[in-house]
């Protein structure tokens, strides 16, 4: 017993051993089957990374496996990826692996499919992707693939978490299916036989841009009677489900020279309303199995025909349901009053006559009644719409008989009467006189809440005339937060923006008695709304399916800290921009004029703004206006009037204000009857301590006039005069939007301000030109309007005054030895003839020491000598004086 049992463990040992290691030795056989079939039936490229054989896996049969395949089109879908498979395998019998290649093909028995990704694809010109097959030059048998190595006689076959999408873009149909799992069992060899097979996928569908499926579910269960020989497949046991809907139907598809020749019916099983609610999908419907309903619901339809290049079978499909109701167990209210009369028909076998027929589409909930009705023809091109819509509906009760999940809340009263007529392309190019509307609508105290606004938007009333291409705003009024709203208008492509995502157009007239901007826009990031979900960006970007013209008149227009009083202008609106035109107000007791625009089309938005202003409040509108309290802080100790006009562009930041380090332009100021204000500030302050001489509550600035320039974050003053009393002052320099300054004021001081030394000095020099002198000092202004440097230049101001008084007495003795010499050369010419020649040459020598001192400098006796100590005493004298009206001498040294 023990031998016989080691022999048969030996024998299954050597088994095992064969099973694992045969595979190695028909390996390069088997790629090169796999590849000669491929070169030999299709016209494509294909690639794979691996082709195993497995004895075990599948034992007793033999099991061939191709890894990461990938087949990509030749031309006209040069380069596109036709379908790739994670895994396919083959089952035969281990027999079939030993086969010669002059042996008849090898059999395969089964099929299995492992995520597979397949796109198949007609274009404009009809030409299909999946034209890909070789065609067959030889006799072969049906069961025989042409010139193929291989043959077929299946018994089962699955494809398992697999995805396909069928694009034709002649009758713009898309189809995609996902998560697909489909598997089958029978025999494809035999004449005749039977296919079990169970399939699940999730379908979405698509007809020229219309969506009739979003990711229903869609299963399966069909046994289909198998006639090969005549190429008829039958269908006998057969349930299909469409979301939770059931389906049975009956028929056959049979596969003719011309195409397919079709021959279903189908029908819901059952007649309850609750199939209705099954046919949407769940995320929408939730769980009906508790809802209650009554009256029927009927799904009943025949497709017969031939399915070809050029036709496609009669339909005849009907939906319908009478005074039907239904009520969800969680919610207040139900749905009531329904009735469904819709027909889906062809009777021509033309694609284009296809319609479909809504004859009656009626509820109601509560008391509210609504009607409707519409046809639509011509659905693969040209799709022909005629609708009409009669009825009252409290948005409120949506969500209460209904368990759908609305993106913002809604309540008001909605009531139409309405008939349109049109069709798409008129829709999309706008064509207006193809567009026939006719009726009216309106809402009232109508509420509509969202996370992307701060307050809620109340509207009172709002009343719409429908006309052929265009829809009139007979009125409107809202109010959100503390703004009210009055409009009418024009809009001129409603259903284009509904229906093809075109621009919304239309020309308004808008009134308000208060319109506060915070009202309509999100809060910084600071702090950041509550209600708040989208980006400031989001936020504050200009609508970019927004095309209009808005006449605007407001009393008062809040922004910020600022109230613009009796606000008039025009925006114009159009690709992400707000262009503004003669915008027009009152504020800080002047008139304020604005043109220019705002543009959030890139990720940063940007303006280019013209200001004029006239008669501005100048320590209000300093104050209170950013913009202006960065061009000139000082500016906000003045009082006064001004008038200016500010040229500038640049960026905007994510509270819609300008970002000062991009702004750039220019501005021109005149100040009207303008003064120091009693507060100063610090630099006040300090250049009164610096200056002394003047009184800066006593400076005149009246008819002021100057021009500054901005670029980089930097403002540039050109020069300017001012005037105190008979000082004339000379101001110029920049500053930079941090505050940071560098400005230089020059004083031209006349010298009698330059106290009692300084003016017993000119008394003694005893000239007119003496009371004349002014003395440039010079003062450079730094460091921040909060925190001010001031330096002054005392050296140039003492040479210069030294200098010109050293000059005047020079100038003075010069001309008093001129005339001392005249007198000498008199008196010489006068008495010459009675002297002698001793005293001739005495005159002669004192003649000559006159004009030698006058001309080399040289020291003079008497009246008429000066010394080199009477020159440094007077430069003594300056640097004392100067020096105290440049510290903290006291005011009463002034004159």
């Amino acid at each position: 017993m023990k031998k016989a049992l080691k022999i048969v463990g030996i024998t299954l040992l050597i088994l095992i051993v064969l099973l694992i290691a045969l595979p190695f030795a028909f390996q390069g056989k088997i790629k090169d089957i796999v590849k000669q079939t491929i070169n030999n039936n299709l016209n494509a490229k294909v690639e794979f990374s691996d082709v195993s054989l497995s004895l075990i896996k599948s034992f007793p049969q033999a099991q061939v496996s191709v890894s990461d395949l990938v087949i990509t089109n030749f031309e006209p879908f040069k380069d596109e990826t036709f379908a790739t498979v994670k895994d396919i395998s083959f089952t035969m019998s281990i027999k079939e692996v030993f086969k010669t290649a002059s042996e008849e093909p090898i059999t395969v028995n089964s099929i299995y499919v492992d995520q597979a990704l397949m796109t198949l694809k007609t274009d404009k010109l009809g030409n299909n992707n999946y034209d890909i097959t070789k065609e067959d030059t030889t006799n072969a048998t049906t069961t025989n693939a042409g010139s193929s190595n291989f043959t077929f006689s299946i018994d089962d076959y699955q494809i398992k978490n697999s995805a396909l999408t069928y694009i034709d873009d002649i009758s713009k149909t898309l189809i995609h299916v996902s998560e697909l799992n489909h598997e089958g069992h029978g025999t494809f060899s035999a004449e005749t036989s039977e296919l079990d097979t169970y399939s699940e996928a999730n379908v979405s569908f698509t007809l020229d841009s219309t969506n009739y499926l979003s990711s229903n579910p869609v299963k399966l269960d069909a046994l289909i009677g198998l006639d090969l020989v005549n190429s008829k497949y039958t269908f006998k046991e057969n349930k299909a489900y469409i979301n939770d809907l059931p389906l049975e139907f009956q028929g056959y598809v049979q596969l003719v020279e011309a195409g397919q020749d079709i021959d279903i019916s189908f029908e819901n099983p059952g007649s309850d309303f609750k199939n209705f609610l099954a046919v949407i999908p769940k995320a929408y419907s939730k769980d009906i199995a508790n809802v209650k309903t009554s009256g029927d619901f009927k799904v009943k339809g025949i497709i017969k025909g031939l399915s070809s290049d050029t036709t496609i079978p009669n339909l005849d499909i009907s939906i319908t349901s009478n005074n039907a109701s239904f009520k969800y167990p969680d919610l207040p209210k139900s749905v009531t009053n329904i009735v469904i009369n819709t027909e889906i028909k062809n009777t021509t076998g033309n694609v284009d006559d296809t319609y479909i027929d809504i004859k009656t589409l009626n509820f109601k909930i509560d008391e509210d009644v609504f009607k409707s009705s519409a046809t639509l023809k011509n659905l693969t091109k040209n799709m022909l719409v005629n609708a009409n819509l009669d009825g009252t509906l409290n948005l409120a009760n949506i969500t209460k008989a209904y368990p759908v999940e609305l993106e913002n809340s809604l309540t008001g009263i909605l009531k139409a009467k309405l008939n349109t007529a049109f069709d798409m392309d008129a829709v999309a190019t706008n064509a207006y006189a193809r567009i026939k509307n006719n009726g009216s609508a309106s809402i009232s105290n109508f509420v509509f809440s969202s996370e992307d606004i701060v307050n809620p938007f109340h509207i009172s009333d709002a009343n719409l005339t429908f006309n052929p291409g265009t829809v009139s705003l007979n009125n409107f009024s809202a109010k959100t937060g503390e703004s009210d709203i009055q409009a009418k208008g024009t809009i001129n492509n409603l259903l284009g923006f509904l229906l093809s995502d075109n621009t919304l157009k239309g020309n308004f007239t808008v009134n308000s008695n208060t319109f506060k901007v915070s009202d309509f826009m999100t809060e910084s990031e600071t702090a950041p709304s509550t209600n708040k979900t989208t980006s400031n960006a989001e936020s504050l970007k200009i609508p970019a399916f927004l095309e209009c013209t808005i006449n605007a008149d407001a009393k008062t227009v809040v922004y910020d800290n600022l109230n613009l009083k009796n606000v008039t202008g025009t925006l114009y609106i159009k690709d992400q921009q707000a262009k503004l035109e003669n915008l027009k107000s009152s504020i800080f007791d002047g008139a304020l004029a604005v043109s220019g625009d705002i543009s959030t089309k890139e990720d940063t938005p940007t303006f280019n703004l013209n200001l004029g202003a006239n008669g501005f409040d100048i320590a209000q509108s300093f104050k209170d206006l950013e913009l202006l309290k960065s061009l000139a802080p000082i500016a906000k100790i003045l009082q006064g009037k001004l008038n200016t006009s500010i040229n500038l562009s640049g960026k905007l930041d994510k509270e819609f204000a300008p970002d000062l380090s991009t702004v750039s332009g220019d501005a021109l100021a005149e100040l009207l009857a303008t003064r120091i204000g009693a507060n100063q500030s610090e630099l006040m302050n300090k250049l009164e301590g610096s200056l002394n001489f003047i009184d800066f509550s006593k400076l005149d600035l009246k008819d002021l006039k100057t021009k500054l320039s901005f670029a980089n974050g930097k403002v540039s003053v050109k020069p300017f005069d001012i005037k105190y009393q008979d000082i004339a002052i000379t101001v110029s320099g920049s500053h930079s939007f941090d505050q940071t300054m560098d400005y230089s004021a020059i004083f031209n001081v006349p010298a009698k301000y330059l106290g009692s030394d300084i003016n017993r000095l000119i008394g003694k020099i005893n000239d007119s030109e003496v009371s004349n002198l002014t003395i440039p000092v010079t003062a450079n202004i730094g460091g921040s309007f909060t925190s001010p440097s001031v330096k002054t230049d005392l050296t140039s101001g003492i040479s210069n005054l030294t200098n010109q008084l050293i000059e005047i007495e020079k100038q003075k003795l010069l001309n008093q030895g001129k005339d001392k010499v005249k007198d000498l050369i008199g008196d010489v010419i006068g008495s010459n003839k009675t002297k002698t020649d001793s005293v001739k040459t005495q005159q002669n020598n004192a003649i000559k020491d006159v004009i030698g001192g006058i001309i080399g400098g040289n020291k003079i006796t008497d009246s008429t000598k000066t010394s080199t100590t009477g020159n440094t005493k007077t430069q003594e004298t300056v640097k004392n004086v100067l020096g105290g009206l440049f510290g903290k001498k006291e005011k009463d040294t002034v004159k």
